[in-house]
């Protein structure tokens, strides 16, 4: 593929789909070859300003429509890669097709992050355990770019982390590939997240009347992103505890997680390990020792914000993690493979 490759995106009509089409719209290389949009197969065509006004310009957005879904409109339009911005078992359904007819498929859902039958088990896919579904899971590649970059360029299923699993492995993982955390201590993840990580379809949670002025735990021991915490973190269920907030905020995830080391360690050696380890990660921003992130900094960029306090003892430390859980958490970090799979730089558009 190349940089003016023509792209698709099913799903445009939920908040992750909007910045989608919002960062592709405005992407400096891909500007000439703007997506199609896609919405169900038995919709009739609207304008995608009708669904987004504010993507409205005077660069030909008015003309831009979100067209009913057909394979053959893909084939006919010359599509080479699909974002799918769509349910879990949605994506399950399609990748095997789109798969099938040669497309490069990046997948917002949840459908093929978990290697692990086990982890997977919380989706309850109707085909777990298919010899389609066995061998498609062998193929999809977990697109965090900062862990994956290599696999990723080459990748014909990529499959897009979650916003909190984004936040707490880009924190965790620089300590946990050195070897500097004792796991028996266990590693609590205390993680909140803006309403809008709920998605676009309204709940009795997401009322303005139950989020406003509030501040909730949900899924305790049993939150979906917990799988890639696991495998891309490489640890036991006994040895992290990860507990989900709803904060009364749009946007935005602020994740506090608290680890002990099995030697102690200077702020310095600390911030220098995280600074080593992402050298070649344009959108992670560390913070120096002792300053923290806040949500504020990251909401609407593409970046991850990480930060981190050590105790006196130099034992104990606290990260934070913050990011958008729209954009590092979702379309941002699909944009940024995307980038990969075109050969351009991983950053381009986003910062």
């Amino acid at each position: 593929m190349t940089a003016n490759s023509q792209s698709a995106v099913l799903g445009v009509s939920g908040y992750a789909g909007m910045e989608l089409a919002r960062i592709l719209l405005r992407h400096p290389r891909l500007g000439s070859t703007p997506p199609i949009f896609l919405g169900r197969p038995d919709s009739a065509a609207e304008p995608l300003t009708a669904v987004h006004p504010h993507l409205l310009d005077n660069n030909g957005s008015r003309a831009l429509q979100i067209e009913p879904f057909s394979w053959d409109l893909l084939r006919d339009r010359g599509v080479q890669v699909l974002f799918l911005a769509t349910p879990h078992e949605q994506s399950r359904e399609l990748v095997p097709h789109a798969l099938e007819r040669g497309l490069r498929v990046i997948d917002l859902s949840g459908a093929w992050r978990l290697e692990h039958p086990a982890n997977r088990a919380i989706y309850k896919f109707s085909d777990e355990g298919s010899s389609v579904a066995t061998a498609i899971q062998t193929q999809a590649v977990y697109g965090m770019p900062e862990l994956h970059r290599d696999q990723i360029r080459h990748a014909l299923l990529v499959a897009n982390p979650g916003c909190y699993a984004t936040s707490v492995i880009l924190a965790l993982k620089p300590l946990l590939a050195a070897g500097w955390v004792d796991t028996t201590h266990g590693i609590v993840c205390d993680s909140k997240s803006g309403v809008s990580g709920a998605g676009k379809a309204p709940s009795a949670k997401t009322h303005f009347m139950h989020a406003a002025d509030n501040l909730s735990a949900y899924n305790v021991f049993g939150h979906r992103h917990t799988g890639e915490l696991l495998e891309q973190l490489e640890l036991a269920p006994d040895q992290i505890v990860f507990t989900p907030h709803l904060l009364p905020i749009p946007r935005g995830i602020l994740s506090t997680i608290y680890v002990w080391f099995r030697e102690p360690h200077q702020p310095a050696q600390v911030e220098a390990l995280y600074k080593q380890f992402f050298a070649e990660s344009p959108l992670v921003r560390i913070f120096a020792a002792n300053h923290l992130p806040q949500i504020q900094y990251s909401v609407r960029t593409n970046y991850c914000d990480i930060g981190f306090h050590l105790s006196a003892d130099g034992r104990r430390c606290v990260i934070v993690s913050c990011l958008d859980n729209l954009l590092k958490g979702a379309a941002g970090q699909a944009v940024q493979n995307l980038n990969l799979m075109l050969g351009l730089p991983e950053a381009e558009g986003l910062v």
